[in-house]
């Protein structure tokens, strides 16, 4: 079991671009088995590889019971309405607000083997779906925040201990 520790808020790696996975060799299986792996901890529903600190398009999930991964994820599709859901992120421990959100999301994207594979949901599999490959833009969610939300998590990320 490889777990991999995770990047906080502030590490430059969250900030960048993942880079499209070409190579899917053992180098890729060893990251998509780190990230199943960091992502089938206890309250965990998603871990994107910038967050264990690899510029890399991949993510892990476990919703409702379902683990798997997508590499080179795209969102396709989004369903309104937006909702202000209460999110979180292993990358701002401890901390949660309302982030706007579709209520309904679909990824589509490539397996292991280069197969195409498509994921879509609303709930939790929904906003974890655009939370994860939000981290392959460059993008925490304390960034879909607005105005005095957005300045209230800005003030509370830098009190933290780990900041």
């Amino acid at each position: 079991m490889a777990v991999r520790e995770i990047r906080h808020y502030g590490d430059p790696v969250l900030r960048q671009v993942a880079e499209p996975i070409t190579d899917f060799g053992e180098a890729t299986r060893q990251l998509v088995t780190d990230l199943v792996d960091t992502v089938r901890l206890p309250g965990r529903a998603g871990v994107a590889a910038p967050q264990i600190g690899v510029s890399l398009a991949a993510f892990s999930y476990n919703v409702d019971g379902k683990v798997g991964y997508l590499l080179n994820p795209r969102i396709v599709e989004l369903r309104e309405p937006i909702v202000e859901i209460g999110e979180g992120c292993l990358s701002v421990p401890d901390l949660w607000f309302d982030t706007p959100r579709y209520s309904w999301a679909r990824a589509e994207g490539v397996d292991l083997d280069g197969k195409p594979v498509v994921l879509e949901g609303d709930g939790l599999m929904g906003q974890a779906l655009q939370h994860e490959t939000d981290h392959l833009q460059g993008i925490v969610y304390l960034h879909r925040l607005h105005g005095e939300a957005r300045r209230e998590a800005m003030r509370q990320v830098r009190a933290q201990p780990w900041f």
